[in-house]
């Protein structure tokens, strides 16, 4: 026979679950080489809200350590962001931030 779940106990479970206000908002930010996100954009995942905020960050040799750093915490605090996908090469050259994020959302995806 099948295992019954009480109501109850699905919604307590349920509601500790870190949401994202609709579907529909939940973006996926990428950090990375300028091939890289340029295939994500043409993939159709780049967004810019109405303050000129992006969920991409193309990095080039110019690109300081700070900024990186700047955009790694922004993503993975912004609440309508369910995923970051990062290349390993970028995510090597910030291991520390990487390694320090433990949120289940949004899921920090490291790319090769």
């Amino acid at each position: 026979a099948p295992c019954a779940v009480p109501a109850s106990v699905l919604s307590s479970a349920m509601a500790d679950k870190p949401k994202i206000s609709k579907k529909s908002d939940a973006l996926v930010c990428v950090i990375g080489d300028e091939d890289t996100v340029t295939g994500f954009l043409l993939a159709g995942t780049g967004e810019t809200d109405a303050k000129k905020n992006s969920n991409f960050l193309a990095v080039t040799p110019k690109t300081p350590l700070s900024a990186i750093e700047e955009a790694f915490k922004s993503f993975t605090t912004r609440e309508d962001v369910a995923v970051v996908l990062i290349t390993q090469t970028i995510a090597e050259m910030i291991r520390y931030l990487v390694d320090e994020y433990t949120g289940m959302i949004p899921a920090v995806l490291e790319i090769p």
